[in-house]
């Protein structure tokens, strides 16, 4: 494995699950700090990061809840659920030392700095960790589609989508044992296979934008310091 970042500006994707507690919802804090410690370790290589949190921990539109309440209003409730967890990610990486900034597509300026794009990308020469908040600021749209609007706007190399499985299956590998799973996928396969990496949206910004998309394991220890070092671990989608 090479000692040094095979990147220079990546976008790190959180899923909104990956940060809740044992019990189903909310934020477990000995993952956030896991988290924030895991990308310290990464920002020491040298590299730019900027990170997008889902919300899935506090809110989901597609739960019963959800399902019950007007669905533009059921997704700004989700992008305010994710200003949650980004304040807390900051709170987290503030606490080891990490410079960090929020910026969300809702205005809200005693939480978080509106997005700017010219200001994120100074932010991150500037060494600061940026934390896109609030999603694309408009309903109909998952975390998954900001992530490659944001990772496209700020020119980030790479998606790095952390989740809770080793990559991308064919089928549930919990549910079918004869799931195969993919070393590397094309953008076409995705769509056509109907595979959950990210929503169709964001596959399609990723294509038209040739931006490559890392799969992997946010639970094993220093994966995401191994995907910045080039070792594949996951599932590439390009």
């Amino acid at each position: 494995m090479k000692n040094k970042p095979v990147y220079q500006r990546v976008l790190l994707k959180l899923s909104g699950e990956a940060l809740q507690a044992k019990n189903g919802y909310g934020i477990d804090a000995n993952v956030l700090l896991s988290i924030a410690h895991q990308v310290k370790d990464v920002k020491a290589l040298g590299l730019e990061i900027a990170i997008v949190v889902g919300a899935g921990n506090i809110f989901r539109a597609d739960s019963s809840i959800g399902r019950a309440i007007d669905r533009s209003t059921a997704d700004y409730m989700g992008m305010m659920a994710t200003v949650i967890n980004s304040l807390a990610l900051q709170d987290a990486l503030e606490k080891i030392g990490v410079d960090t900034r929020v910026q969300s597509a809702i205005e809200m300026r005693r939480l978080a700095e509106s997005y700017i794009r010219r200001r994120a990308i100074r932010h991150l020469e500037k060494g600061r960790i940026v934390i896109f908040a609030a999603g694309t600021g408009n309903p109909y749209f998952t975390t998954d589609t900001a992530a490659a609007l944001r990772a496209i706007e700020i020119n980030a190399e790479i998606i790095l989508k952390a989740t809770k499985v080793d990559g991308v299956y064919s089928d549930d590998p919990k549910k079918n044992k004869q799931a195969k799973k993919f070393d590397c996928l094309k953008y076409i396969d995705v769509l056509n296979k109907n595979l959950k990496v990210m929503d169709g949206t964001a596959i399609s910004l990723c294509r038209e934008n040739n931006l490559p998309i890392m799969v992997f394991n946010l639970f094993k220890t220093n994966n995401i310091k191994k995907v910045i070092l080039g070792k594949h671990i996951g599932t590439l989608v390009r």
